[in-house]
């Protein structure tokens, strides 16, 4: 049995310093704080998290876990990855049939009809070049204009929310979570249901997933879908709401990763799609389709070159190890720590 008590020990160190309690210390609890007033607040329901949990599993199986690994808390842009599964599960409905199309041509009328936003495309969005302008539920795309993430090699170019100049869809990388609430916006108006809904169906429930699970908007993030409000959600806990959810079941989805999308022998995501979202992009070969990438070892150095993420604020990390037919999740990690816990891992799996 391979031991893994160094890693766990190493997270357990470790917590991220953020409040347990948002209310209990706001100004130093979530990433809406880095914004420019007046979107430095929160616009959905955020909730008490756990202390530090894991689960590592070996060929499908659960070789370790510790803390709460069954409680549901937010995982913020780990959410990014669930909705380009979600995308996927479009593409194998024949909804969304071609990746590289452009997003105007199917859904007018949802703000991608300009002269500038109609040439993005499906890929565009879920590589992060889309370079979309406009507001999403009141929040204007340059809130988040030279943004820095810690796995991003490229420096910003100015001050955070600072607008720049931009660039042609597909010419340049940017995280951001504006444009990505505006595919979520898209994929809700693709499959004409709450996407919540749609990832229970067709993700969660067919992998044994789901107990606690909650995926909440903006309190003022709805619109009319067939005649019924809808709220639509966001790809991760920026501004709160996001997705709830346990350790268990976030490597019950890095399992579905790792299997290429089938689960029980049943396909429940194509296994292209899958292989396309852990390829690199042109301009940022760090990245996928909403997923981080460790081609070159930049990423974890002590990682497997095959390795992907999926990644949230506040120390959540998700890494699908095919080298080592591995999945392992740790959460409420502190990022400074994150590269010893995954150097632990890398040297118990041998």
């Amino acid at each position: 049995m391979t031991d893994f008590n160094a890693a766990i020990a190493h997270a357990q160190a470790h917590e991220v310093p953020w409040p347990r309690d948002p209310a209990a210390d706001p100004a130093h609890w979530g990433v809406h704080q880095a914004d420019p007033p007046p979107f430095n607040r929160l616009r959905g329901p955020v909730h008490p998290r756990g202390g530090v949990s894991g689960v590592i599993r070996i060929n499908g199986r659960e070789v370790a876990a510790w803390g709460e690994p069954d409680r549901a808390d937010l995982t913020y842009s780990v959410a990014k990855t669930y909705l380009a599964l979600l995308a996927g599960v479009a593409n194998a409905r024949g909804l969304l049939p071609d990746p590289q199309e452009r997003i105007a041509a199917r859904l007018p009328g949802i703000g991608f009809d300009d002269a500038h936003n109609r040439a993005i495309t499906w890929a565009h969005m879920l590589e992060q070049t889309s370079e979309w302008q406009g507001s999403s539920f009141g929040i204007p795309d340059t809130v988040d204009h030279n943004r820095r993430v810690s796995h991003d090699p490229k420096p910003p170019a100015g001050a955070k929310g600072e607008p720049r100049a931009l660039h042609a869809p597909g010419s340049y990388w940017e995280y951001n979570d504006v444009r990505i609430n505006q595919l979520s916006l898209a994929l809700l108006h693709l499959f004409g249901r709450p996407l919540p809904e749609v990832f229970e169906e067709a993700v969660l429930r067919p992998i044994g997933a789901g107990q606690g699970f909650r995926w909440e908007g903006y309190d003022d993030a709805w619109v009319e879908i067939a005649g019924r409000p809808v709220q639509s959600v966001p790809g991760g806990s920026h501004w709160g709401g996001g997705v709830s959810i346990s350790a268990r079941d976030q490597a019950r989805i890095g399992q579905l990763l790792l299997d290429g999308g089938l689960h029980a022998g049943q396909p429940l995501v194509p296994a292209a799609w899958i292989g396309r979202m852990q390829q690199p992009c042109a301009i940022a070969p760090f990245y996928g389709w909403l997923t981080w990438l460790n081609r070159d070892g930049a990423m974890f150095p002590e990682a497997s070159r095959s390795s992907w993420f999926m990644v949230g604020a506040g120390g959540n990390y998700t890494w699908i190890d095919p080298a080592h037919r591995a999945v392992v999740v740790v959460r409420w990690l502190d990022p400074a720590h994150s590269a010893g816990f995954v150097a632990h891992v890398a040297k118990a799996f041998g």
